[in-house]
């Protein structure tokens, strides 16, 4: 007989966002996004992070909105969902789901909705009353994008994965 504990596919590819996430460098937000196609494979996975040849030691990582715009980590962080599409592996990503750890703000929407995504699939929506947020809402809402907000995942730290 089948082993009856296991986790679902959500968790599953939840699971490979939120460990995307730790390769992010960002000491106040760590995002991770990864993309399914309908067949249940894995076409893109991303974390926020600077572009690639912008040193993570020279940019800033600085979040005060106090600052000048230019000092703060906010004009050069590429997000977690448009690495995923960038880095994904086939032509189009029509009808894939995105899991990310974070609710998308309204410059991901964009690409998310252009990219062709249907689904999104987040766990945390800590900024659900700021206008990016809502903008994403009404954009996804418009363009027949559905989100789905999963609960809570049963933590495993890596260390506690048995190896072989």
């Amino acid at each position: 007989m089948k082993d009856k504990d296991y986790i679902s596919w959500d968790e599953y590819f939840m699971g490979v966002a939120l460990l995307s996430a730790k390769r992010s460098k960002d000491p106040h937000t760590k995002v991770g996004a990864c993309i399914v196609n309908q067949k249940k494979r894995i076409v893109g996975i991303g974390y926020n992070g600077f572009p690639m040849g912008c040193d993570d030691d020279t940019f800033p990582w600085v979040n005060t909105k106090d600052l000048n715009t230019l000092d703060t980590k906010y004009p050069y962080v590429v997000h977690a969902e448009a690495n995923a599409i960038l880095n994904s592996n086939i032509t189009t990503l029509e009808g894939a789901t995105l899991y990310v750890s974070l609710f998308p703000c309204n410059d991901c929407a964009k690409l998310i909705i252009q990219s062709g995504i249907k689904h999104i699939v987040y766990m945390d929506d800590k900024y659900k009353n700021d206008s990016s947020n809502v903008a994403s809402r009404r954009m996804f809402d418009a363009a027949g994008v559905s989100y789905t907000k999963l609960g809570k995942l049963i933590e495993v730290e890596l260390n506690e994965v048995p190896s072989k």
